[in-house]
């Protein structure tokens, strides 16, 4: 998908790029699979900030999207390619032969007309959905499940894809987009291919309004704060962190410091992401 450049006509057009939107077909989304979105603006049910630097942004609908691809044995027509405010992905709309449609994350090379299909006997075919176990070694997938039958939660942003790298047992191994390798049930379901719109990460915004549209809001660095507002705050002209490493506005210890805490499913990480292999 190309991107597209503005002649320098302002200092916000100077560097800003977009997505020519060449592979959308449709731009009104299917009523029936289109859902009201409140919007939170970072703030939890007690109405606290519990995710900083969120609020504003244009008004979304979330569209409902088929993780589990749990329809098996019907064949689906691709209708459209559409875009989603929701996700970087694309998202494709599935007309089934019984008449049901769906909304699923639309993989690279998929087009209209295109008929796709989940279930073990399923075709290895870009858009198709199959358990792990019935998938060759070495095939790109995404919209992986971490448990059977709860719906992919995996390699879904635009331009990712995992790669099946092994099977031994019960589990399959696979390697994610961050380099870290795990194992999973062969009997997680998976959709074969690159989720599409693989130009994403080459958008370049431009100015800070087009973030504002996005609704993130402005972040200030620590140093700037007085410091009753965060520990790198204070002093006189420009001064250093002045503490052993640099700390988040709580205190914290940052960059580097572990926050990860015990999960049942830290077993299945066979190397994690980051770290170079010996």
């Amino acid at each position: 998908m190309p991107i597209k450049s503005y002649k320098p006509t302002s200092p916000g057009r100077r560097g800003m790029t977009v997505t020519t939107f060449d592979e959308i077909t449709e731009r009104t989304p299917e009523r029936r699979l289109v859902r009201r979105l409140k919007a939170h603006a970072g703030r939890n049910s007690a109405g606290k900030v519990s995710v900083r630097h969120r609020g504003g942004g244009h008004k979304r609908r979330y569209r409902v999207i088929d993780f589990k691809r749990d329809k098996f044995g019907v064949p689906g027509r691709v209708e459209s390619i559409q875009y989603d405010p929701n996700r970087s992905a694309r998202i494709a709309l599935l007309a089934y032969a019984d008449g049901e449609k769906r909304y699923i994350i639309a993989p690279l090379e998929l087009m209209v007309g295109d008929v796709v299909a989940s279930g073990p006997d399923a075709e290895v075919r870009v858009g198709n959905a199959l358990p792990i176990q019935r998938i060759p070694l070495g095939t790109q997938i995404h919209n992986l499940e971490l448990e059977p039958g709860r719906g992919g939660q995996l390699v879904r942003s635009a331009g990712t894809s995992a790669q099946l790298i092994a099977k031994e047992g019960p589990y399959a191994q696979v390697r994610l987009p961050s380099g870290e390798v795990r194992r999973i049930n062969q009997r997680c379901m998976a959709t074969v291919g690159q989720v599409g719109n693989v130009d994403h990460s080459h958008v370049t915004l431009g100015k800070a309004g087009r973030v504002r549209w996005l609704g993130r809001r402005p972040t200030v660095r620590g140093t700037a704060m007085d410091p009753g507002s965060h520990p790198h705050g204070g002093g006189e002209g420009r001064a250093p962190v002045g503490m052993p490493g640099p700390k988040t506005p709580w205190g914290k210890p940052a960059l580097g410091y572990k926050t990860r805490r015990l999960k049942i499913s830290d077993k299945f990480i066979v190397h994690r992401r980051g770290r170079k292999r010996r």
